[in-house]
């Protein structure tokens, strides 16, 4: 009996000993963050740094990395993309959005809707230029286009997963928002091509860019349908002046016609600087101290939405002892900020469409969900819709759903319907074009469910 005990105590030393090393060893070692300043305590693991794209060129991706909250060796791995194009993941959607602190003065605060629940999330700042990502050759900035960016999130993440092996095979998902909805689908359908072996199970994209003149000319209904502006702005903007002429017009002349211009002149005028176009019920950040104070004072009870989360979010990015607490470093620009202002992007793939793409992962049996923030005017639920029911029509998909309203708790939280076994389309009651920002709850019980493969909640009975 002394004897098998010893034989215990020594095979767990040596167990233990095995641990230490391997995580000695870990590539990721260096990247684990010990405590972000402000931030309260907590259990789950962190990590932050840099992914080498192209070492010749010295392109390299900065990553933020959230382990579950509980049980991660057991939780699916989700990606998180920002679009913009050229707007930050880690500034947007980690901390103004889904991830687990947001900032309030100098410290983080928790956030109880925080994906993390649910998942490990991985939050990428691409391309090279958006946030702490960078290229030393400066000239990478002004060719920047839709096939690059998903090129170089494939290198990232098959290096990625050699820094943190024990996800390789781990369900995958991604997701995103707005010019996400070209960057997400492309990536998914590039892994597909190059036969990575990632575990993709799914991806899930909210208020998309699918196809330009659909998405953008669904805007005058919207901002009229909700009293924004007048009728006869409405039928200018619709007759005379719709948003693919607009682009049209920037393209080939560099200015608007004149009767264009009248047209978006009222249209601004109507809808006043005072609403934010991307959530036109949410107030919005004003910028003297004592309206803020103001704003932050008068916040819901029961959403408690800071409207000037960016604001505070620049502002802790851009200290030096949060930096060093991320590995991370500024090279090329002084400042940190939500969107770039180094990147030029081939604005002409803003008219590509992908709502094909996402027909071509349905075909490869990958789940799609596509979801609408309802109160998002730039990009609006009725072109949403309309391009996913065409496309359901288009691949032959049966409503196994109908449309329908959705639960959390005992309020509708959105409405949804669902074709074939792959393809969903939700919206989100009361969320803006930033849906885990204004409705964090009702967008965390969309995740769940879809990362289950389970309906969205009915009515408790």
């Amino acid at each position: 009996m002394q004897q098998k005990s010893w034989i215990i105590i020594i095979a767990t030393i040596c167990a233990t000993l095995a641990q230490v090393c391997l995580t000695l060893e870990s590539p990721s070692g260096d990247d684990k963050i010990v405590s972000l300043p402000g931030q309260p305590v907590v259990s789950f693991q962190q990590y932050a740094g840099y992914v080498s794209i192209d070492e010749k060129q010295q392109r390299a991706l900065f990553y933020y990395f959230v382990e579950a909250e509980t049980e991660p060796a057991s939780k699916p791995l989700v990606l998180w993309l920002n679009g913009g194009p050229g707007c930050s993941s880690i500034g947007a959607g980690a901390f103004s959005e889904h991830g687990p602190f947001r900032p309030s003065g100098d410290i983080l605060v928790r956030n109880s809707y925080s994906w993390n629940k649910e998942a490990n999330v991985l939050y990428l700042e691409s391309p090279a230029g958006v946030g702490f990502s960078y290229s030393a050759n400066k000239s990478f900035y002004d060719s920047v286009n839709d096939e690059l960016t998903a090129q170089d999130n494939l290198v990232f993440l098959e290096r990625w997963f050699t820094k943190f092996p024990e996800y390789n095979g781990r369900e995958f998902f991604i997701t995103g928002e707005s010019y996400a909805g070209h960057y997400v689908p492309q990536l998914a359908n590039l892994i597909i091509q190059s036969k990575a072996k990632f575990n993709l199970k799914g991806i899930a994209i909210g208020n998309p860019l699918l196809e330009f003149n659909t998405d953008f000319n669904s805007r005058a209904e919207f901002l009229w349908s909700h009293g924004l502006i007048s009728d006869s702005a409405y039928e200018s903007f619709t007759s005379v002046c719709n948003y693919s002429q607009i682009r049209r017009q920037y393209a080939d002349t560099g200015s608007l016609t004149p009767v264009c211009s009248k047209v978006m002149s009222q249209v601004s005028r109507e809808i006043s600087r005072f609403v934010d176009t991307y959530d036109v019920t949410l107030d919005v950040c004003l910028s003297s101290l004592l309206s803020q104070s103001e704003v932050l004072n008068q916040l819901q009870d029961t959403d408690k939405i800071d409207v000037c989360v960016e604001d505070e979010t620049i502002k802790y990015l851009n200290r030096k002892d949060v930096q060093q607490a991320f590995h991370a470093r500024l090279i090329g620009v002084t400042t940190w900020g939500i969107c770039s202002e180094v990147v030029k992007y081939d604005m002409q793939n803003l008219e590509i469409p992908t709502i094909h793409v996402l027909g071509v992962l349905l075909k490869s049996g990958i789940r799609v969900l596509v979801y609408s923030g309802d109160q998002d005017s730039v990009i609006p639920l009725i072109g949403t819709r309309t391009l996913v029911n065409g496309l359901a029509k288009e691949l032959g998909l049966n409503t196994v759903v109908p449309y329908s309203a959705w639960f959390e708790g005992r309020q509708v939280a959105g409405w949804t319907q669902v074709y074939g076994e792959a393809l969903s389309f939700a919206t989100i009651r009361g969320a803006s074009h930033e849906a885990p920002f204004s409705q964090p709850k009702r967008s965390l019980v969309l995740l769940t469910s879809f990362l289950a493969g389970k309906p969205l909640p009915e009515a408790l009975s």
